[in-house]
């Protein structure tokens, strides 16, 4: 009798599953199948299948939204924030991972409480100093904002990563006579590569999506990213949807693929931060 209850249990689970792995991928295939329809058809019947590929909606989204522009400032800004997040994030991690729990226990307490904290509260006053220091349209400037957000969940995570290192190499690496930096650099770093991918992917994936910052400092054209030019253009030529589906294709195609090449480290990565710690 319990076997039989486990079966039906399990093949329940699996039937959740599928139906919201279906709700989840719906939007995306219809998104897909609308971009390469005209604007009539969609209208019609935004549900059939296209009767032909209507390639001429990529080409004038990608002009109506400066994905040109935005494709090359939604870069620098992954990769500069990516690059801060890991290299800031690796370094508190290590002194935390190896300090008492007591400590870390204080300290987690204080990153719970800035990650509760709504950025929104910070807006105005850092929006006056980017200001003062004609940052506004800066990539890089940005950059640093969107890695102070996400440095709190990356050192967790990081943090979980070097708990499952022995501390044994540490202490073999100090007997044999390297300093503090030098056990982290050059023993420590190398096996966090792991957890650096995840957070690197988790990070990269989270600033390409933003908008609430990088609409708020990087003001004009010339310094949209992608989702701002995909905005923008919803706003100018609303009233074809064939082309706001293709620029919505071209937006979240390239970050798609980032996760479909990370997500074996993303789920890794967040299930080891869940028994770990």
């Amino acid at each position: 009798m319990s076997r039989r209850i486990t079966g039906a249990s399990r093949q329940f689970g699996h039937l959740t599953l599928i139906l919201a792995a279906c709700f989840a991928l719906g939007p995306i295939g219809l998104l897909v199948m609308n971009a390469f329809k005209p604007h009539i058809d969609i209208v019609s019947n935004p549900i059939a299948p296209p009767t032909r590929l209507y390639i001429h909606n990529f080409a004038a989204s990608w002009s109506e939204g400066h994905f040109a522009t935005g494709i090359v400032n939604s870069l620098l800004m992954c990769g500069s924030t990516v690059v801060i997040v890991l290299v800031t994030a690796s370094m508190a991690a290590y002194p935390l991972a190896r300090s008492p729990s007591k400590l870390w226990g204080a300290v987690a307490l204080y990153f719970l409480c800035s990650i509760t904290v709504p950025i929104q509260l910070f807006l105005f006053p850092l929006y006056f100093v980017f200001a003062k220091l004609h940052l506004l349209g800066n990539v890089f400037g940005t950059s640093v904002i969107l890695a102070a957000i996400n440095l709190p969940l990356s050192i967790f995570l990081l943090r979980t990563y070097i708990l499952g290192i022995p501390r044994e190499l540490d202490d073999a690496a100090v007997l044999d006579g390297a300093s503090p930096f030098q056990v982290f650099w050059h023993v420590v770093f190398p096996l966090m590569r792991p957890g650096l991918a995840t957070v690197g992917a988790i990070v990269c994936l989270a600033v390409w999506n933003e908008y609430l910052i990088t609409s708020t400092f990087q003001q004009g054209e010339k310094n949209f990213t992608m989702t701002l030019g995909y905005l923008a253009m919803n706003g100018s030529i609303s009233d074809d949807q064939g082309l706001l589906m293709a620029g919505g294709l071209i937006v979240i195609v390239p970050i798609l693929l980032v996760f479909l090449a990370t997500r074996r480290f993303i789920i890794d990565g967040m299930t080891t931060g869940a028994v770990k710690g």
